[in-house]
């Protein structure tokens, strides 16, 4: 049975917020609808590193990740977490994001393997029905 379906366990989502971006209400508002939306969400708080987002993920055992980020240093940590998935054998579990992120590096961003991302202004519906979409499915 699919997960998020409604006898599966929930899907579990880590939002997190990478590096010194001290601005977290959008992300809170994203964990709210997700949690409303009938997920799990873990939330991991302000200026965490890729490496401490990736354990969480990895010891929460969750089926997506969720970055957000103002400061402008995605191009930096979104990469950092991807390849910390990797090394960690957790690439299956995908992440999105968002934030202040122009459209050239939302581009690069995703043929790094950010699935989705999210800039001002997006609809919470939106970022719900991605997030069940892209989510971790287990068999």
């Amino acid at each position: 049975m699919p997960r998020g379906s409604p006898k599966a366990p929930p899907i579990r989502v880590l939002i997190a917020k990478p590096g010194l971006d001290g601005h977290d209400r959008g992300a809170k508002v994203v964990a709210r609808a997700l949690r409303d939306a009938g997920m799990e969400v873990i939330y991991a708080g302000l200026r965490q590193t890729p490496e401490a987002i990736v354990e969480s993920a990895i010891e929460e055992d969750v089926d997506l990740i969720g970055l957000s980020i103002l400061s402008g240093a995605h191009m930096v940590l979104f990469p950092r977490v991807l390849k910390l998935l990797k090394q960690r054998e957790a690439a299956d579990v995908p992440v999105f994001a968002g934030g202040i992120i122009p459209d050239e590096d939302a581009k690069r961003l995703r043929r790094a393997g950010v699935k989705a991302i999210f800039g001002p202004g997006a609809s919470l519906t939106e970022i719900v029905e991605t997030a069940r979409s892209i989510a971790r499915h287990r068999a």
